[in-house]
């Protein structure tokens, strides 16, 4: 096998279960054993596995338990349940729950084994699909970080190198700009997707509200508290916790949060009871936290504890060659989105797009795109779609570009000719056919003067 399947079995008669392993790590399967179904949990909690075997009927946690844990964490794997002629009706049960098959004792070897085999397959198949979404994402992104500017290129490279630690990681960048998706994409490639993804922005809530948010409370700890509560901390175990907007925690909370860091624990309002925790934390900023610091309004040594790595994000008006790409990618989000028939973008709206500032970033471009969608009644998304106060910002853009005549002065006639082919070629997308419309001139002429400016 070029790439191992792992395999988990679960049965508390020990002997059994060896046998099964050893039936399977004869062909090539690579197995691990548990001899209770509470070792079959805490195995699914902590490590990864394509096929589960369980047995049906054990003492205390029995194989419907071990399926719904399965299904919770490993939702990729196909879990095969094991059962005696009088449990059928029960293993039926747990194929409805989303058991794969199931095999009656005494087992046949051989039926086991095609079983497998035919689960592997089965994984396999999911794999490729993988390694096809992977072999795209280089292309064209990375889990949903679109961008195939040299800028979004080296960011790419540097979340490649970093998703599958467990580093804590500061993403800085404007408002706008993707941290967040940056965040999930960080959690969607490393070992921890299978776990939680929680997203806090820390300015959006009070002091005493943030720190109970963060890290629970007991029953009493405060006003209002009537039950316990477990914190975002204590939810994403064994997941990622993304902190937005880090630079609003107050100094008291941040003390508690470098304490997590440190420790690996929270500890709950009310309570000094610790509670280990094992979460990879992310968090954003769009302020300068040096500033933080020299002000004292932030902690150098939780800085520090949040910067192991660091990825800053570029504006998009530093990757303007990104813009055709993102709205594309909107475009074809929102048409699902709203059940519209878009058909295409006109040349003269991607031009206004393309010329704007963007002082949002791709979130504003994103917003702007689906309210050109929800707007559009042709299929064909035009200048007309444009809300009036973007319209007027464009121009002004436009007014103030290398596009202005006056840049011109004092240019050879060649580099204005060369000039507007080239940003005629950009706006049609390199359809040269309908570049030539637009210039005016014969598709023979344009390939012509193409050849001359690369010669």
């Amino acid at each position: 096998m070029d790439q191992q399947i792992r395999v988990l079995v679960v049965d508390d008669d020990e002997p059994h279960a060896e046998a099964v392993a050893e039936s399977l790590a004869r062909v090539g399967y690579e197995c691990v054993v548990a001899t209770s179904g509470r070792e079959g949990l805490r195995l699914i909690e902590e490590q990864s596995f394509d096929i589960i075997i369980s047995d049906l009927i054990m003492d205390g946690v029995g194989g419907l338990e071990i399926l719904a844990k399965a299904k919770r964490e490993l939702p990729d794997a196909e879990v095969v349940i094991l059962t005696g002629h009088g449990t059928i009706k029960t293993a039926v049960t747990a194929m409805q729950a989303g058991a794969t098959t199931y095999l009656t004792k005494p087992l046949d070897i051989g039926e086991l084994r095609t079983v497998v085999d035919k689960a592997s397959q089965s994984q396999r198949l999911a794999r490729s699909n993988i390694e096809l979404q992977k072999q795209l994402n280089e292309k064209f992104g990375f889990e949903g970080v679109v961008g195939n500017s040299a800028a979004m290129h080296t960011v790419v490279a540097r979340l490649r190198q970093i998703a599958p630690t467990s580093a804590s990681v500061l993403i800085t960048g404007e408002s706008g700009t993707g941290k967040e998706l940056v965040a999930k994409a960080l959690h969607n490639n490393s070992p921890r997707r299978y776990k939680p993804f929680v997203a806090l922005n820390c300015a959006a809530l009070s002091d005493n509200i943030l720190e109970s948010e963060l890290f629970g409370h007991v029953k009493g700890a405060f006003t209002g508290a009537d039950r316990e509560r477990k914190g975002w901390f204590e939810h994403a175990n064994g997941g990622t916790m993304f902190l937005d907007e880090v630079g609003d925690i107050p100094l008291g909370t941040q003390v508690k949060l470098l304490r997590t860091l440190e420790n690996g624990e929270i500890v709950r309002v009310g309570t000094n009871e610790p509670v280990k925790v094992n979460v990879r934390l992310i968090s954003a900023t769009n302020r300068d936290l040096a500033e933080g610091i020299a002000s004292g309004a932030f902690r150098q040594d939780l800085y520090h504890r949040l910067k192991v790595v660091s990825v800053k994000l570029p504006p998009l008006r530093e990757r303007r060659e990104d813009i055709d790409l993102l709205i594309d990618h909107f475009l074809k989000e929102y048409t699902v989105v709203h059940g519209k028939k878009i058909t295409s973008i006109t040349p003269a709206a991607r031009k206004l797009l393309r010329h704007y500032s963007w002082p949002g970033n791709v979130r504003e471009l994103k917003n702007v795109v689906e309210s050109m969608v929800v707007i559009d009644f042709d299929g064909v998304v035009d200048v007309d779609d444009l809300t009036e106060d973007l319209q007027s910002g464009v121009a002004g853009a436009l007014a103030d570009s290398h596009e202005g005549v006056d840049a011109f002065i004092g240019k050879s006639l060649e580099d204005i000719e060369k000039h507007y082919i080239t940003e005629t070629l950009k706006l049609t997308a390199g359809n040269r056919e309908e570049a030539a419309k637009l210039l005016g001139i014969g598709e023979r002429t344009l390939y012509r003067k193409l050849k001359e400016y690369a010669s």
